[in-house]
């Protein structure tokens, strides 16, 4: 059975820090969370020239992961849990906060002295009450793990976590989320199948499509109805999408700054905490 699509939201453009603006389909003001998708940021693409600096300064997360899927470029990750990594072009990173973290990011020194393209979206995947409390962890996937749950002739799909076709991904997860990221060629049609329901999203990276007999263009998030399975994706053009599909999770959502927690009262002990220094400290 073919899944309605409930909304067709336009990423926004956000600004996150003084230096950096990215899109923003999730939240939007027409549809605000599909619980544990709570964000979504698309940055770039960004042409560095040879010898720019850029960096997002440490800061503190609690309650949730960010998810990360490096489309082009490569970029760094540090925090203070003892982690430091890089991402590549196609591999993904997850950072779960937990009980609290400091970290930093961006594209790496040696990308930054040769210059070239930087792309990524990253995701905000909320963590249920009963593990918001866990300690801090650090997993990553380079492009070539990620299985090919779809090769064939104008179309491929990698699967980032979750099962798909028979495999698993290689990032791990408290609640059930499959999230893969793909390419079609113009004029090819797949069909994708999501679980029943499940918070099933289609993000447009690049191109336009048919989904389900409507028109998506590029930067447009697709939000389906819970109900049915059945996906049909047609390309109007070379697209590259992000399909995204997570059981929900039936709590209360208080989501500030830089924190995903139950209520407003944790949200406002987060940010106390920083304030206090209870995060720790990070250099960089």
């Amino acid at each position: 059975m073919k899944k309605r699509i409930d909304h067709i939201l336009d990423a926004r453009e956000k600004k996150i820090t003084e230096e950096d603006t990215v899109l923003q389909p999730l939240p939007h003001k027409d549809f605000r969370f599909a619980n544990p998708i709570i964000v979504i940021h698309h940055s770039g693409p960004v042409t560095y020239k040879a010898g720019q600096q850029a960096r997002i300064h440490p800061h503190p997360h609690r309650g949730f992961s960010p998810y990360t899927f490096m489309l082009q470029g490569e970029g760094f990750h540090r925090d203070n849990a003892g982690n430091d990594e890089v991402i590549k072009a196609g591999g993904v990173q997850w950072m779960f906060a937990g009980r609290g973290i400091l970290h930093s990011e961006g594209p790496t020194n040696e990308f930054l002295q040769q210059g070239g393209v930087q792309e990524l979206i990253q995701l905000w995947i909320n963590a249920p009450r009963a593990n918001k409390w866990d300690k801090p962890f650090y997993q990553s996937a380079a492009a070539e793990q990620l299985p090919r749950v779809i090769d064939e002739e104008g179309i491929q799909f990698r699967l980032a976590s979750g099962d798909y076709n028979g495999q698993t991904g290689p990032i791990q997860n408290f609640t059930p989320v499959v999230s893969m990221v793909g390419e079609i060629a113009a004029g090819r049609e797949i069909e994708l199948h999501a679980t029943p329901d499940y918070w099933t999203l289609l993000y447009v990276i690049k191109g336009k499509v048919v989904v389900n007999d409507q028109p998506v263009a590029m930067h447009h998030l697709v939000v389906f109805d819970k109900a049915g399975t059945d996906i049909g994706i047609a390309a109007a053009e070379n697209a590259q999408l992000l399909f995204l599909s997570a059981e929900p999770i039936d709590e209360p959502i208080a989501a500030k700054d830089n924190f995903v927690m139950n209520s407003m009262e944790e949200i406002d002990q987060a940010m106390s905490d920083y304030k206090n220094g209870l995060f720790g400290s990070l250099s960089y």
